[in-house]
This record gives structure tokens, C-alpha cells and sequence, in this order.
């Protein structure tokens, strides 16, 4: 799946608001901290996709396209492009909306590689609907 620059694509997974105790010394949001936002969308939305547990098994091409700043409200949007037997990828884009703007910027994307797992932690059958 290609990314849009015109605006997000995929479904609002996870919304929350960039805080100055993730910042680096130049006062920018880790990118570690998109990352892990990034991930637990991921998380959500395979987890709804496969009704049960699932884990991250890898993501690919992550570039940072600009920084996030403290009090940037952070989208982040997922798609399921495939599902497997027992993984799902996923496309994941983070957005901000910049602090006291209506301005949105895509900061990063990614493709997440989700593994669905039984109660033991073996790879299982996704259960899609």
C-alpha cells in the first residue's frame, strides 16, 4: 500500500498528546517514543483483527519525515493490508496535529508484520470476521 501525503489513510487506532518527559536534548519527541506508539497501534488493531493476543514480529522502511514537539497531538492510523495464517501486515502512519494549529503533518510510517498466538505463545490461526 503506498502513502498518501494529502492526508491519512487507514482508521484512528490511537490518539494521545506528546509531553516534554519524552523529549531529546533538543527538546524533539524520541523517535524511540513514536515507535512504541506506533507499535501499540499496531497491537490494538491486529488484536481486534485476529480476536486474540498477537505480538510484533517485525516492521520495515521507517523514515522520519519531521519532528514531533511537546504538545503535538499524535495520530497514529493503521490498515490491514494481508492476512496470513497466522500474521497479519499492517500500514501504520503517524500524524500530528500541530499545538494551537489546525496544521497536520505526517511524521513517519511504517509496515508492521503482527503474529497472532495461542494461550501457550505459539503462532495460531487468525480468527478474522
Amino acid at each position: 500500500m503506498s502513502a498518501r501525503e494529502d492526508g491519512p489513510q487507514g482508521e484512528l487506532t490511537l490518539r494521545t498528546l506528546a509531553m516534554p518527559a519524552d523529549t531529546n536534548p533538543a527538546g524533539d519527541i524520541f523517535g524511540g517514543w513514536v515507535l512504541a506508539q506506533m507499535d501499540a497501534a499496531a497491537g490494538i488493531r491486529s488484536a481486534e483483527c485476529a480476536r486474540g493476543r498477537t505480538v510484533t514480529a517485525a516492521l520495515r522502511e521507517v523514515s522520519f519525515k519531521s519532528p514531533v514537539k511537546v504538545g503535538d497531538t499524535v495520530c497514529i492510523y493503521t490498515s490491514v493490508t494481508n492476512i496470513g495464517r497466522s500474521s497479519m501486515n499492517l500500514y501504520v502512519e503517524c500524524w500530528v496535529r500541530r499545538q494551537y494549529s489546525e496544521e497536520r503533518q505526517k511524521v513517519t510510517d511504517a509496515h508492521f508484520i503482527m503474529v497472532a498466538l495461542d494461550g501457550q505463545g505459539k503462532p495460531r490461526a487468525v480468527k478474522s470476521a
